[in-house]
């Protein structure tokens, strides 16, 4: 079946442009994000070493965390390989199913990273709100539940748009203007009606991402009342310092997906390689800055970091 076949349903590839308008710094840019993707990589590699190897980070937070890392891990190579070998070396042919393969893993793992960042709120609110139950509700049969329940929410969620794609006839030209496929991207290449992909692709976001940010936002205004509330300004400090993290986290990960939404929707006159930048951008950023956020300033993880790059750790 040809790829410009009116009844092509499932055209044999596509082909990655890339950044359009770029090409005389493709090869800046890539050495840029090989050495961003290679400290994602490091990064959340030594966070889940430790997290797996240390009995003592066994606890709710530091499991959730791992999981935020694999995620990370997931998000980031997803996109970021193909990247590479598409600015290096030419390689901008994509299949059908590795493009619905990527669309795939893209939302799926930014969607366990929205809920995983929920769970971490509500972990924070339990300690600090709630510190002498915090063992005996957050056991660890609980926090395999709510891992569980983040992975099944988000697979229902998302895998139901790898089907909204295979329906769809391409019968238009088949390059997407982008280094990787997205979800809205790809059926826009469609030449049937996509009602029902652009009303999905808003439905899942405020159902999902946004029921996220509101108990987020809810679990550390509660957080925050409780800690100024503290006598002991020790107790506050410590208080707010894990409580910062977290918020640091939470703004690199939602910030620029907000921007980009925004930007996508009325930003109309931004130049199109400024939002592909963009893109790559927020799927390799976050997961690079996670480990670093958390090995900075949360003390269990610095230490155990020091005491395993010191001389006597390593004898």
């Amino acid at each position: 079946m040809g790829t410009f076949n009116l009844s092509s349903y499932n055209p044999i590839y596509f082909t990655l442009v890339g950044i359009p308008g770029l090409e005389k710094f493709h090869i800046w840019i890539t050495i840029h994000f090989c050495a961003i993707y290679l400290v994602a990589i490091a990064g959340n590699s030594l966070l889940l070493y430790l997290i797996v190897t240390e009995h003592s980070l066994h606890e709710p937070m530091f499991l959730f965390l791992s999981m935020l890392a694999q995620t990370d891990l997931i998000l980031s190579s997803t996109t970021v390989p193909k990247l590479l070998s598409n600015l290096w070396f030419g390689e901008k042919k994509i299949t059908f199913s590795g493009c619905l393969t990527q669309v795939f893993f893209l939302h799926f793992s930014s969607a366990i990273d929205s809920a995983t960042l929920m769970a971490m709120a509500y972990d924070r609110y339990v300690a600090i709100c709630s510190p002498l139950k915090y063992a005996t509700i957050l056991t660890h049969q609980v926090i395999i539940k709510i891992m569980m329940g983040i992975i099944v929410r988000s697979f229902c969620v998302i895998f139901p748009v790898v089907f909204l794609l295979k329906r769809l006839p391409f019968c238009r030209t088949l390059v997407i203007p982008h280094t990787y496929c997205e979800h809205i991207g790809v059926a826009r290449l469609s030449c049937a009606d996509i009602s029902i992909n652009i009303w999905y692709g808003i439905a899942v976001p405020i159902t999902t991402v946004v029921s996220d940010i509101v108990l987020i936002v809810v679990s550390y205004t509660l957080i925050l009342s409780v800690v100024f509330r503290l006598p002991s300004h020790g107790a506050r400090q410590k208080a707010l310092g894990t409580y910062g993290s977290h918020i640091c986290v939470i703004l690199m990960f939602y910030t620029p997906a907000f921007f980009s939404i925004l930007v996508h929707h009325f930003g109309h006159k931004v130049p199109r390689h400024i939002l592909i930048l963009f893109a790559n951008f927020y799927v390799v950023i976050p997961p690079t800055l996670n480990p670093i956020v958390y090995g900075v300033k949360t003390k269990q993880i610095r230490e155990k970091i020091l005491l395993l790059f010191s001389p006597k750790g390593t004898q």
